[in-house]
């Protein structure tokens, strides 16, 4: 598949990137500044543009496979990621091209909890709770969009840097919980996870879920 991945310089996006190109698409890496992302596979091809601009979304879907949304906002700036959601969508409506997103956890079901959220959580880190408030903004946002294809992909509850095993578990709107008791999933099986849904879609105008 040819592959446009924005965000391609962040956490989740360099690791989609390269898991993307390693399986052997053709990538287009989508960056704001060219001169962040050294450490790109060499294989991807990198374009300037901004997720947040339509006509930049639709120029760099058009002819493409598949559009990958990985993109995060700075702290204090939030609330950009529903503006950024809003203009992936309208792009890849122009161009007929599928979307999947990196989103959050925060509307998650949590396990025994009796249906809360787990933003609603009186544990929930406080620091982390404007991130977590605009991703709930950004699922509504495309469960209210009428054209677009997409699937949002909500991480567990723990998503951190680690090694690539494939093995992830999937689930729906409650939050994946390893026997453990730990809701965690590496970026790189977090990216094993979304390329297999690139690959073998299962999830369309839905959200999904993984953890181990």
């Amino acid at each position: 598949m040819h592959i446009t991945v924005f965000g391609a310089a962040g956490n989740a996006g360099r690791r989609i990137t390269a898991e993307a190109s390693a399986r052997g698409h053709l990538v287009t890496a989508v960056v704001r500044d060219p001169a962040r992302a050294p450490d790109l596979p060499a294989g991807a091809v990198v374009a300037r543009g901004d997720a947040a601009d339509v006509e930049d979304v639709a120029a760099l879907s058009a002819g493409r496979d598949l559009v990958i949304g990985a993109t995060r906002p700075a702290p204090g700036r939030e609330a950009d990621l529903v503006t950024v959601t809003r203009a992936l969508l309208a792009g890849v409506a122009r161009t007929g091209v599928r979307l999947l997103l990196v989103g959050g956890a925060a509307t998650l079901t949590v396990p025994g909890a009796g249906g809360g959220a787990v933003v609603d959580d009186p544990a929930f880190p406080a620091e982390w709770r404007a991130i977590a408030l605009a991703c709930r903004d950004q699922l509504d946002v495309c469960q209210a969009d009428p054209e677009a294809d997409w699937a949002y992909l909500s991480p567990p509850a723990l998503l951190v840097p680690g090694e690539r095993t494939g093995r992830y578990r999937l689930g729906t709107d409650t939050l994946v919980v390893g026997a453990d008791g730990a809701s965690t999933i590496s970026y790189e099986d977090l990216a094993v996870a979304l390329l297999d849904e690139a690959e073998r879609p299962r999830h369309h105008r839905a959200r999904f879920t993984v953890g181990y």
